[in-house]
């Protein structure tokens, strides 16, 4: 049985000459040991006998290739799109349905994923290591002022923007939402995998080009379309399907914030640490410095990825599944730290006790805990549901749930007063389900005035944070 399995994404549209020779090529493709496939081939409304042939093809290959039928052409992208949404492997990727991309390549391709190295791998016809059909000048000179530009956007430095072999981990591909339906894809994830700060690689490959005649689609309208695609995408953040990620990533830009968060725990976090879900890492980045040992835990692979990605040059900083509803996360973790940070975690957990008390095995005694938890049930709202909580809580219930987890309270103080009447307004008033990127943009910008006059305000905070200790 394989340990994983390659989802091949094919966009077909009339493609009736080329397309039985490319799915032989594609069943026949050499894969690295332990990787097994399935074909996802999406028919974009072609008029010709394309379908069929797929069809015919596809009954010999049971459980191996798909066909699914878009009801007209929309384009390269929305096919792709589809194909996405089908897909079950742990990585794709994209396969033209003609002849132009040689599937012997993906082994090339999935190397850097396979290690674990890359999060997304581009194939270069520009990066010269095997043979490509020499073809149009002008077509290459528009590749490279759009790879440019598309460069410049994204702060990468790639030789072949609009290269068809794209390979990624399903799971990050699956993330983002899609809007082009045509070749603006390239681009479009291109730009968003770059502001999702994945790890992008770049591999040779080799290149047999179709001229016009021979049924490249390709055009100047394309080029066109492909420019106001990395204009828009320079200025917009349209990097999550979910909302409850997208808020992550707006905290992610609210700099001053998470360093006054971070100021506010740092008198009681010691040297050998556990963060309990640290998401994209907009804590750990502050509070891992200078620790002997940093554990950086979360359940979501996208922020698994995303961590790994940003702390891989830290050697004391480890990244690991860390599921706080599950005993078992925290078998290997048993007395290992002497704090554990669990930042606006806990109500996202349904048994919140089971959670506390997995917390309290992996501190050694006299460790401490310091848990940040969202304050006060009345002003829960449309906000709290995007994220995903399942409550808010009061100071006596905090404090009676970490007493009888077997914690010691030390204190717990109050934090974030300023903002808990936007958060009341936005959530529970107009019942939004985002944060407003210009408004988190304004309050971050004036943290050093609520820094200062928090403490005054007359009304409730939006967070409390206990802190409490293992006994001896």
């Amino acid at each position: 049985m394989a340990d994983h399995t390659l989802s091949i994404l094919i966009p077909l549209y009339n493609e009736e000459e080329f397309v039985g020779t490319l799915l032989e090529r594609v069943l026949s493709a050499p894969l690295p040991q332990g990787v097994g496939r399935e074909i996802v081939v999406v028919d974009d409304g072609s008029t010709d006998g394309s379908a069929a042939i797929v069809e015919e093809i596809a009954a010999a290959q049971p459980g191996v290739l798909r066909l699914i039928r878009q009801p007209r052409n929309q384009g390269k992208g929305a096919a792709i799109r589809t194909a996405i949404e089908h897909a079950t492997g742990e990585f794709s990727i994209i396969q033209d349905a003609d002849l132009e991309y040689d599937p012997r390549e993906y082994g090339r391709l999935l190397g850097p994923l396979l290690e674990g190295k890359a999060d997304a791998v581009y194939g270069s016809r520009f990066v010269i290591s095997g043979e490509r059909r020499v073809l149009y000048f002008w077509h290459s000179v528009a590749n490279q002022i759009l790879t440019g530009m598309c460069n410049i956007v994204s702060d990468l430095n790639l030789t072949d923007m609009e290269t068809c072999y794209k390979a990624f981990r399903t799971s990050l591909l699956q993330s983002i939402p899609i809007r082009s339906d045509r070749f603006g894809l390239e681009p479009e994830l291109t730009i968003k995998l770059a502001k999702r700060r994945v790890r992008v690689y770049e591999t040779a490959i080799d290149y047999h080009g179709r001229t016009y005649e021979e049924g490249k689609k390709i055009g100047l309208k394309d080029a066109f379309d492909a420019v106001y695609v990395i204009l828009r995408y320079a200025f917009t953040r349209d990097l999550y399907k979910d909302s409850g990620p997208d808020i992550l990533d707006a905290l992610a830009g609210a700099r001053r914030f998470n360093r006054w968060m971070a100021d506010t725990i740092q008198p009681y976090i010691g040297k050998r640490v556990l963060e309990a879900g640290a998401g994209i890492g907009n804590l750990t980045g502050i509070l891992s410095p200078r620790r002997e040992r940093y554990i950086a835990g979360d359940i979501d692979p996208e922020y698994l990825a995303r961590l790994r990605a940003r702390f891989q040059h830290r050697p004391k900083t480890e990244v690991r599944h860390c599921d706080l509803s599950d005993p078992a996360d925290f078998a290997a973790l048993a007395g290992a730290v002497d704090s554990v940070v669990c930042l606006n975690v806990l109500e996202h957990v349904e048994d919140d006790m089971t959670g506390l008390r997995n917390i309290h095995s992996a501190l050694r005694p006299g460790g401490r805990a310091i848990v940040l938890v969202p304050h006060s049930q009345e002003i829960f709202g449309s906000l709290d549901t995007a994220l995903g909580h399942f409550r808010r809580y009061s100071r006596a219930e905090l404090q009676g749930k970490m007493e009888q987890a077997g914690f010691r309270v030390e204190r717990i103080l109050d934090f974030n007063r300023i903002s808990r009447p936007a958060w009341y307004l936005t959530g529970r008033l107009l019942k939004r389900k985002t944060v407003s990127r210009f408004q988190l943009y304004f309050f971050d910008r004036l943290v050093w005035l609520w820094r200062r006059i928090d403490r005054r305000l007359p009304w409730p905070p939006t967070s409390i944070i206990g802190i409490a200790v293992k006994s001896e």
